[in-house]
């Protein structure tokens, strides 16, 4: 792993991203499942296919269109990609990093996060948008576990302000324009890529996790260590196992995230025109 993991391994998949654009992206924007139709909004892009772009890795889940998005979107530069990866498609943590990795390397110094998450807290209902204030995820390994990279940051790495405090107030700021409820609360990580017993979503509540998804953290550490700031978005597809009586499937998920989809594109829209 650290021969294959060196700087030059994340500086070669940049330069073939940048040897496409003729400048340097600002803001990176991760779309969760069933909210893909975001990117329909970026003009001037110009879309890569995971699988050409050297050392990247590949989406293998229905519904991820598997590609990075480079434009303009709302006044900024922009990546953005459509469908990401996890652990529970074979993935190791160490592996998760890339993509962030990258983004750093191409000049991003902001980073969305968006998920589609199963709703923990009583008081959430299908539909509902979750501004992520903090995460919980006691499973598996750090993605900066091995051999530091000082390109990236420090070995050891403070995470007590890792989603952006200054970001949440711009989304809070555009929900309350746009008329748009707005939950808030903390994510819980879990690997799938089966969904939670009711037992285990009890104990998730009684932690304090108030959605669970199977994404993000990694991503949102990842950017933590390279020193970029986070805003991340959930969108409450289902409510977790137990909660209510019908199955939880993820063709409902894609249901729900197309009908909250211009909910969603427009308070991203409206934070991203903020920032």
């Amino acid at each position: 792993m650290k021969a294959r993991y060196d700087y030059d391994f994340f500086k070669e998949s940049a330069d073939y991203i940048l040897n496409k654009i003729d400048y340097k992206p600002e803001l990176a924007i991760v779309l969760g499942s069933a909210l893909g139709s975001l990117a329909d909004d970026i003009e001037n892009k110009i879309e890569i296919d995971y699988k050409d772009i050297p050392n990247y890795l590949e989406s293998t889940i229905e519904g991820h269109a598997g590609k990075l998005i480079l434009g303009d979107y709302c006044g900024k530069k922009v990546v953005c990609m459509s469908g990401r990866f996890h652990y529970y498609e074979g993935y190791d943590f160490e592996e998760l990093v890339i993509p962030i990795r990258v983004f750093k390397l191409l000049g991003v110094e902001t980073v969305i996060l968006t998920n589609a998450a199963g709703g923990v807290n009583l008081d959430f209902q299908i539909g509902d948008l979750m501004l992520i204030t903090d995460h919980i995820k006691l499973m598996g390994a750090s993605p900066m576990r091995g051999p530091n990279m000082p390109e990236f940051g420090d070995r050891f790495f403070d995470v007590t302000n890792m989603y952006t405090k200054s970001l949440q107030e711009i989304a809070r700021n555009s929900a309350k324009e746009l008329g748009i409820k707005l939950q808030e609360g903390v994510y819980y990580f879990y690997q799938g890529p089966n969904y939670e017993t009711p037992s285990e979503i009890k104990a998730v509540r009684t932690l304090g996790g108030d959605a669970v998804g199977m994404s993000t953290v990694t991503e949102a550490l990842t950017a933590a260590h390279c020193n970029m700031k986070v805003l991340g978005i959930s969108l409450i597809t289902n409510m977790a196992a137990g909660i209510m009586k019908e199955k939880i499937s993820h063709e409902e998920v894609g249901k729900i995230g197309a009908e909250a989809s211009e909910k969603f594109k427009a308070l991203i829209g409206d934070i991203v025109s903020k920032m």
